[in-house]
């Protein structure tokens, strides 16, 4: 499920914590890498079991409005079709999602209180309450999930949930989105759909772990290799996040033979806008660019299907 991009940046905040505590050993490093992924893989589980327990809460809905003693005309009209209908029951009844939600304590981290406030707001807005009063078809069904979940994307407390479970829930928050829409648009779902979005070997460990412990492993070599382009800059006076990300893509450039060297240039230059300063992108830039040009001249970039810029 994760991208490159995603664990690139799960490897950059694991070498800022240990960078700024040099105790932490290589087997801590490891552990703290495999709980970031774990935690991002177990947040996309907890957004879309939530989803499902908020639409499964029309039943309760419905249950509630029945034992009114002096219902409305809307509470008798009212249908727990956003629970009922066959594309939510198809998640609902997929024995191996629901696996998954058991053996990851899914849903013991979001009491029925918080669900049911979630539904509650969703249940006020207009495309709610047209919905019910229309008969359905399988695409109106999905049309409403597809509203539902944007709903609660941009919900305070449903974003509040998922950040109390998981501190960076910001940095994976995109890539949840987009997999579950997409889970919704192919609905009903097949029996083992849940698979395409597990952890994937070659991203997480044979790129993540791997980039992760050859900067660990190579920390001071590496540093040797980037002082020289640094032009008489005190390599102490480097931000650690910088350095960390030049580190970083230095290893991509001798490690990596299968990634572009304007990839790998490129993606270091945006990590450095969004979670360094405001001079750092041009910084990095450069320094990767000298660092790029240097090893091409020493022929240590010249590695099938690259090339010198990928």
């Amino acid at each position: 499920m994760l991208s490159r991009r995603n664990v690139r940046i799960k490897v950059m905040q694991v070498l800022y914590s240990m960078m700024r505590d040099e105790s932490v050993s290589r087997d801590a490093v490891i552990q703290r890498y495999e709980r970031l992924t774990t935690r991002s893989y177990q947040s996309f589980l907890l957004a879309l079991s939530n989803f499902i327990r908020i639409a499964r809460y029309a039943r309760d809905d419905a249950e509630r409005r029945k034992k009114k003693l002096r219902p409305t005309p809307k509470d008798l009209q009212f249908t727990s079709k956003l629970g009922d209908n066959p594309l939510i029951e198809s998640l609902v009844t997929n024995d191996g999602l629901q696996r998954l939600f058991t053996q990851n304590k899914i849903p013991a981290w979001t009491d029925k209180d918080k669900i049911r406030d979630l539904y509650v707001s969703f249940a006020k807005t207009e495309a709610y309450q047209e919905y019910l009063t229309t008969d359905s078809t399988p695409d109106h069904h999905r049309q409403i999930l597809l509203v539902l979940f944007k709903h609660l994307t941009g919900n305070e407390n449903f974003n509040e949930i998922q950040e109390d479970f998981n501190a960076l829930w910001q940095d994976d928050k995109s890539l949840v989105v987009g997999a579950i829409k997409k889970i919704i648009k192919s609905l009903p779902v097949e029996d083992n759909f849940y698979e395409k979005y597990s952890l994937d070997h070659d991203t997480v460990e044979a790129f993540g772990l791997e980039l992760l412990l050859d900067v660990y492993d190579n920390n001071q070599s590496y540093l040797d290799i980037i002082e020289p382009a640094l032009n008489n800059w005190d390599s102490e006076r480097v931000a650690l996040l910088d350095m960390i990300l030049i580190k970083m893509g230095l290893s991509e450039f001798l490690q990596f033979e299968s990634i572009p060297t304007k990839v790998t240039l490129n993606e270091f230059v945006d990590l450095a806008k969004i979670y360094s300063t405001d001079k750092s992108k041009e910084f990095i830039n450069g320094i990767l660019d000298a660092l790029l040009k240097q090893l091409g001249k020493d022929g240590l970039i010249v590695k099938a299907g690259r090339g010198l810029m990928g």
